[in-house]
């Protein structure tokens, strides 16, 4: 009997997260796969629709403006995330005094609420009254409108989320930083090479692993994106900075289409599926 009790506790401790799989992750995704097949507002019973959805997908025009408002953000957000992350990475790894208190704080900004930095950004952002306008007219530069203009609104957004998450991707860096072999440094100092020449030869192809999984999670955030822009635009203006998992929202849980919005929500992960193996396979090249 004690052996039998024993050959049970395994089981028994990995009966929770196989709970929590099941409810929030497995029917959850079989539940959406099923959806897309039905129209459903929740209320009235499901209707079976076939392909009806995907028809209405392929000619929805808010929804591929979605789309390319979210891959414009990407393409701001995804190198400036890099590159910001990985100066300020360079520059932590350093011996610096009173480092674990700079690393800190770089990384204050993650841990925020999402809604709290989105409202102190669109407070800045301000067009009246906001600091960055007031700066500017110090400096007698005209008013910018951050959050109402256009062409400015969407790249405003990909600042304000990159200094919202650029502290994770710090540590990401700084921990690919801390495995290169010292070795390589003291071979270059040794050859003659300058400080570039051992960042694009050495430091580069080091961190390619932790380069990728930068880009991978950027990519996914950035498809993610939906805080910022409800709570800053709402989309607008002009659907200028309207996400596609904003629309999706709107159309699950302002409209109750429910079969649509998961038709949209198994596109997009379709989307961001083939975007990341593009990456790897350019990464990977580049390496």
């Amino acid at each position: 009997m004690k052996k039998k009790s024993k050959n049970l506790i395994p089981y028994l401790m990995i009966t929770p997260y196989l709970l929590h799989f099941l409810l929030f992750v497995s029917f959850p995704v079989l539940f959406s796969i099923f959806l897309i097949f039905h129209r459903w507002n929740i209320i009235s019973p499901m209707e079976f629709i076939g392909m009806g959805n995907f028809s209405r997908l392929a000619q929805d025009s808010y929804f591929w403006q979605s789309i390319l408002n979210t891959l414009l953000f990407l393409v701001i957000h995804i190198p400036l995330q890099l590159i910001v992350a990985l100066a300020f990475a360079l520059l932590l790894n350093q011996p610096l005094k009173y480092i674990g208190v700079f690393r800190a704080s770089y990384f204050l900004p993650v841990i925020v609420s999402g809604v709290v930095v989105t409202i102190l950004w669109q407070q800045l952002f301000g067009y009246e009254n906001g600091m960055l306008n007031r700066i500017l007219m110090l400096f007698r530069v005209p008013r910018i409108g951050w959050l109402t203009n256009p062409n400015v609104a969407m790249p405003s957004i990909a600042v304000m989320a990159t200094w919202k998450n650029v502290g994770f991707y710090i540590i990401l860096f700084l921990t690919g930083l801390q495995t290169v072999p010292k070795t390589y440094y003291e071979a270059a100092d040794m050859e003659g090479a300058g400080y570039w020449a051992k960042f694009f030869y050495i430091t580069l192809p080091a961190i390619n692993p932790t380069i990728f999984m930068v880009v991978v999670l950027s990519t996914i955030g950035g498809f993610s994106l939906f805080i910022e822009p409800y709570v800053m635009t709402g989309g607008g203006p002009l659907n200028r900075t309207l996400s596609t998992v904003l629309y999706i929202y709107k159309q699950g849980f302002f409209f109750y289409h429910m079969g649509y919005a998961a038709t949209m929500g198994v596109t997009l992960t379709a989307i961001i599926l083939t975007v990341v193996m593009i990456q790897k396979k350019f990464v990977e090249k580049n390496s």
